[in-house]
């Protein structure tokens, strides 16, 4: 299911006619003006169509700030190719500063993502109070909720720009205050946001991904804000597991969760970003980054990928369950064709192994390709680097969840992005009741886990959990989803050793304000630690 394409056309049009009925002598039976638009819901969906369509670059540059910085996948140069200024050796050694292009990247695509949301609130203020009007402007409220959301996770201390227009630099709001509002926000939302799941809200928050923001909120209060919200995260995870009609269950394929083909009928998926290759509007190209080059011609790829990225050993370490179905989603050992021959890959002596000494170092040789857990940084020439030869280009399982799309003539991908999803509602609750909330609707934190696992393992069901065992099901299930730097701050494992990394210091739970934020608003205040 992709509407974007028809979404945004409709919204651009839209608001183009609508900006431009200043004439008194127009035909209103034929003509957009204020007075006959908005109306119906087909209107609204047009108003508020550069929002959804905004939300769509949310892939790439945010994956790095809240995986890179994790255990969860890295991004070493290869003969120079992608260091690009240190930015992801910053990541992974936690020495990023306000001078991070990703930083002021994703600084400025969530404080435009609020900016459209207001833009589009301000369009549709002054129109007939009806049902469409009051659910369109309950959506534009929580996507903007949602993206302040985002920016008070990575920075803490925030802007709060409410009003389309206003050229006045705002100040940087504490965190606490900035949690509050987004609670207000989502809350006086709810009750005009629709309970309708499928294909008539696909891509657009309803009740139950207000209530799912809320859960990951209160989950986090006390890193937040430092208070406990433990119980209210239970409930609001309640809104949604005990739902008329329960509209979300455990998909029991989990791959296919995450095929080019996933969509509005993808029963986990509480809130998802549509993607459709063909459009220019915004990307998905996770299998970019993560597919080894030798293997296009395997998935039948008209562009060869990039892949600069991987996971890291200690990340890995948590698929030690032979009868796990998650287990498929990485790339790893010696490869094979689909028909069962061996991937090989022709080259020389001295291109398999740059660091090759002997004289016939230009002899052809071919390979069979082996992709190999670890990372070893052996081009002392250059920062950061592995090297450029085949053994580099293998190093590090890869991640092929957002299954790479054999049919899309660019890097990009027909793979929509969830943001919430049923297992992770499940999961929240579980951890929420193991740090003290009081159980509800006869489950307990074991019965919540063993849910998720019996669609998930053959292995037999546990008896017991911990936090830690939790915290490892996490990584487990929400692999590359962009939740687990959120996780390792909660389980208090983010200033940990893994990789190439030794920094401890607590500051660098939030990020810099970016350099480029500060230039325009000097009115901002740089979290500490930072110059």
């Amino acid at each position: 299911m992709k509407n974007l394409i028809n979404i945004t056309a409709g919204a651009l049009l839209a608001m183009a006619t609508f900006s431009s009925c200043q004439k008194l002598d127009v035909d209103v039976k034929t003509q957009l003006t204020p007075e006959t638009f908005p109306q119906t819901d087909q209107h609204y969906i047009q108003l508020t169509g550069q929002v959804y369509a905004q939300l769509r670059g949310i892939s790439v540059e945010y994956f790095f700030m809240q995986s890179l910085s994790t255990d969860e996948a890295i991004m070493p140069a290869r003969g120079g190719n992608w260091y690009d200024g240190g930015r992801y050796e910053q990541h992974t050694k936690h020495t990023w500063d306000k001078d991070n292009a990703h930083i002021g990247g994703v600084w400025t695509f969530l404080s435009t993502t609020i900016s459209k949301a207001n833009q589009s609130l301000f369009l549709i203020k002054d129109a007939p109070e009806t049902t469409a009007k009051k659910t369109a402007t309950a959506e534009m409220r929580t996507v903007r909720a949602l993206a302040l959301y985002m920016m008070m996770d990575l920075w803490g201390n925030v802007p709060i720009v409410t009003q389309f227009g206003d050229v006045t630099p705002p100040d940087t709001k504490p965190r606490a205050e900035v949690f509050a509002f987004i609670e207000k926000e989502v809350k006086e939302s709810i009750p005009d946001l629709s309970s309708v799941v499928g294909v008539p809200t696909y891509g657009r928050p309803t009740k139950y991904a207000a209530y799912a923001l809320l859960a990951k909120m209160f989950l986090n209060a006390e890193v937040y804000i430092g208070t406990n919200r433990y119980n209210d995260a239970v409930a609001m995870c309640d809104n949604i597991i005990t739902a008329t009609g329960v509209p979300f269950s455990l998909e029991t394929d989990y791959r296919k969760m995450f095929f080019i083909d996933n969509g509005p009928q993808t029963k986990e998926f509480i809130f998802a970003i549509p993607y459709d290759a063909s459009f220019s509007g915004g990307y998905m190209f996770y299998a970019r980054y993560s597919l080894p080059r030798s293997l296009q011609s395997k998935f039948s790829l008209k562009v060869t990928p990039s892949a600069p990225m991987s996971t890291l050993p200690e990340y890995y370490a948590n698929f030690n369950d032979p009868n796990d179905k998650r287990n498929a989603q990485w790339i790893r050992g010696l490869q094979f064709n689909n028909d069962g021959t061996p991937v090989m890959v022709g080259t020389t002596k001295k291109g398999y192994d740059q660091f090759y000494t002997g004289t016939d170092g230009g002899d052809k040789i071919s390979y069979q390709v082996n992709i190999t857990p670890n990372i070893t940084l052996r081009d002392a020439t250059r920062p950061f680097d592995a090297g450029n030869d085949e053994i580099a280009w293998n190093m590090g399982y890869r991640n092929n969840k957002f299954y790479c799309d054999s049919t899309s003539s660019t890097r990009n991908q027909n793979n929509d992005l969830p943001v919430f999803r049923y297992s992770d509602i499940l999961l929240m609750k579980a951890e929420a009741i193991l740090r003290g909330a009081t159980p509800t609707q006869g489950q307990t934190a074991l019965s919540l886990v063993n849910q998720l696992r019996a669609v998930r393992t053959t292995s037999p069901a546990w008896t017991a959990v911990t936090l830690e065992d939790l915290y490892k099901e996490r990584c487990r299930e929400m692999a590359w989803e962009t939740w687990h730097r959120n996780d390792m701050i909660r389980f208090g494992k983010f200033e940990g050793t893994w990789g190439f990394k030794t920094d401890a210091q607590t500051f660098h739970r939030l990020f810099p304000i970016p350099a480029t934020a500060t230039l325009l608003n000097p009115k901002l205040k740089q979290n500490p630690g930072y110059n």
